[in-house]
């Protein structure tokens, strides 16, 4: 089988990393990075720290509004799915890259695998859960992460070709925890003992994109009694910029990490504290209790089994939220299979493909 796998920004990156593993021993693949994430930090990092072979095709969309951004890149992933006549097309997640290229295979006619499928926060204003709906609407395998993502499918009428195969994220870190364990000196160039700070990322339009939002984020930041080390998103260091916006004393911005790097930052923090759906995930993994900065999230489950609270953006809440968090001694269950996602994923489509 050819199969053309899409990418663009860093949690598609870390997804990809074990399937491509598993899927080259058996079949084809052709990887395509349309640019989403274009700079060293967010990009190139990835490549290097998680060895992923270096893209068939770059296609250099960049940045830029939403609309504009997906239409470029389903102008140019159609092409190139012109020129290579996949029998399929894997997108992951839930970014522009996930729907352009979905689009665009859907258009041809040729079959798509989605992974990461049937993730609802139900908050049509982040475009992320517009980019996840449509594209589980025109996808030919959906591959789920959980027994919920299944039921949500079903409840829009999604039945056929749905397989619970876990998270694929969960793959990638035991693929290379222990890489980063033993290669990472990034508490030592810190100077950061373990479990002395917490970890904050912030990086989603409705928190980065409103001044009032981030200003709340970074003042419930400055009353936490730890240090919090933060490496900032592109998107979010402009905003700060943008608004004139002083960070607290304690906290502590960094350029983006690679992911071995922030995993093992991630590792040994206190309590992480982030607005993205990936560090909610990876926490979890990695038995850190977890303060969500939005008013939803997609990943319920570690919610409902304690690790992850929801609290939203003001700043008394923030606080009290690390403080209710911190020091979880919740039962931690495996909520998102066993590691072995991308054996499942590859096995259904060789199924396919015979």
């Amino acid at each position: 089988m050819k199969v053309l796998s899409i990418v663009g920004a860093r949690p598609q990156f870390i997804k990809a990393s074990p399937l491509t593993l598993v899927l080259r021993k058996r079949h084809h693949e052709i990887l395509v990075h349309t640019g989403q994430h274009y700079d060293y930090g967010m990009s190139d990092v990835f490549f290097e720290d998680l060895g992923i072979p270096i893209p068939d095709y770059h296609l250099g969309i960049g940045s830029g509004r939403h609309g504009a951004q997906t239409g470029a890149m389903l102008t140019a992933i159609e092409g190139v799915l012109e020129k290579e006549q996949p029998d399929a097309v894997i997108v992951y997640g839930d970014t522009n890259s996930t729907l352009a290229g979905a689009l665009a295979a859907a258009k041809l006619h040729i079959p798509v695998a989605h992974i990461e499928a049937g993730l609802r926060s139900f908050n049509r204003v982040m475009p992320e859960e517009i980019n996840r709906v449509l594209t589980d609407h025109v996808s030919t395998w959906l591959f789920a992460p959980s027994e919920l993502s299944r039921d949500q499918l079903a409840k829009e009428g999604i039945q056929a070709c749905v397989h619970v195969v876990g998270d694929i994220m969960y793959d990638a870190l035991l693929l290379h925890r222990s890489r980063a364990d033993t290669s990472s000196k990034v508490l030592d160039q810190l100077g950061l003992s373990p479990k002395s700070y917490y970890v904050a990322t912030v990086h989603r339009a409705e928190n980065t994109d409103r001044r009032e939002n981030l200003a709340s984020i970074f003042d419930g930041l400055g009353r936490l009694d730890k240090p919090v080390v933060m490496p900032l998103h592109p998107r979010t260091l402009k905003k700060v910029e943008e608004f004139q916006l002083s960070l607290p004393e304690n906290v502590k911005p960094l350029e983006p990490l690679g992911y071995l790097n922030m995993l093992k930052l991630q590792s040994q923090a206190s309590c992480i504290l982030t607005d993205s759906g990936g560090v909610q995930k990876e926490a979890y993994y990695l038995s850190v209790p977890c303060v969500t900065l939005r008013f939803e999230t997609e990943w319920v489950e570690t919610v409902t089994v304690g690790w992850n609270l929801v609290c939203g953006t003001e700043s008394v809440a923030i606080v009290e939220g690390v403080r209710k968090m911190e020091g979880c001694q919740a039962p931690h269950p495996n909520l998102y299979g066993d590691g072995t996602a991308a054996q499942r994923i590859v096995e259904i489509l060789s199924r396919a493909d015979g």
